[in-house]
């Protein structure tokens, strides 16, 4: 627990710093730990055996473990979206990042299957938490072991810091939208929201109780309804304001919007029909402290018991479909 508490600290005191100590440290990361995976795909390579890339038995397949944490490992692609207000020149270098952020994150699992399945002899009961580390050490001894190790503990602080930067900022949008009181979106010297830094790094804290699949299957749980809402969202504006000048535009029309919302649902509702009694339970009671919280917000605006406020900056969307900055030029 000491550990825990001190590394949050650090990390987060980083994210306090600003957003462009979080970026580098990000990259930095990153590379640190794909460059192991990298080694040990020349190191298996006369050990490789592609035969076994074909031995298939979904009997023994744990399809709650399975599916959980392969939605947890390829999710948050629309975390960037808070972050948007702090990058230069959003509309042509997010969608270009994420066009190669998907590439690479495909390269980066398969890649290590590919060698974590064809360079040793198949055994589905040794492939548990930490087993990439212990084929490293097969195909290339214990110092490849240990930096696989290391890597993964790198990793981890980078999706930390991440994570913490997306959580923090779109609780200070959220402010600046009028959803929650002011004092959210204030900033430190740094560009930071405070406020939301300390709120993230106490839900770490919390959630350190838990063991690791429980973590993802409840930040699966919860993320699946988040991606319903953001579906229906992007249906509705597309009906409502088809008109609207937007910063990205999926070039599909409404069918096709609606369409291709379909097989990602179906997967959530996969998902969310494989969760666990306890975590089913414990997300249903943080959803419905949030329908809760929502209209108290509301009562606490109304009665001016809290100052709640909109940035002058953001555009709004009138009923004409238009953007209201567009109508003023």
């Amino acid at each position: 627990m000491l550990a825990i508490i001190t590394l949050t600290v650090i990390l987060t005191y980083l994210n306090y710093r600003g957003l462009t100590i979080v970026g580098w440290m990000a990259i930095a990361l990153g590379v640190f730990s794909l460059l192991p995976f990298v080694a040990v795909g020349f190191a298996s390579i006369p050990k490789l055996e592609p035969s076994r890339w074909l031995v298939v038995n979904l009997h023994t397949v744990h399809w709650r473990t399975y599916l959980n944490t392969l939605f947890w490992n390829l999710n948050y692609f629309d975390s960037i979206s808070t972050l948007s207000g702090e990058v230069d020149n959003p509309m042509k270098t997010l969608p270009k990042s994420l066009h190669y952020a998907l590439i690479l994150i495909v390269l980066a699992y398969f890649f290590p299957l590919l060698i974590g399945t064809g360079a040793v002899p198949f055994d589905p009961d040794l492939w548990a938490d930490g087993y990439f580390s212990d084929i490293a050490k097969d195909v290339g001894g214990v110092w490849l072991r240990s930096w696989i190790q290391i890597a993964a503990a790198m990793a981890n602080i980078g999706l930390f810091v991440a994570e913490m930067s997306s959580d923090s900022f779109q609780l200070l949008g959220m402010a600046e939208r009028g959803m929650l009181p002011e004092f959210f979106a204030k900033r430190s010297k740094h560009g930071t929201p405070p406020i939301g830094i300390l709120l993230s790094a106490s839900g770490v804290v919390f959630l350190s109780w838990m063991n690791f699949q429980e973590i993802v299957e409840s930040a699966n749980f919860l993320y699946c309804f988040g991606m319903i809402l953001e579906f229906i969202a992007f249906v509705r504006l597309r009906m409502k304001y088809p008109n609207t000048t937007r910063p990205y535009k999926v070039p599909i029309g409404t069918i096709g919007a609606i369409a291709m919302c379909i097989p990602p649902s179906a997967l959530i509702g996969v998902v969310l029909a494989l969760s666990s009694r306890k975590v089913a339970v414990a997300s249903l009671v943080i959803i419905v402290i949030g329908l809760v919280l929502q209209p108290c917000l509301g009562y606490m605006k109304k009665k001016r018991w809290l100052k709640f406020s909109t940035s002058a900056n953001l555009t709004a969307l009138n009923q004409n479909g238009e953007t209201a900055n567009a109508l003023v030029g």
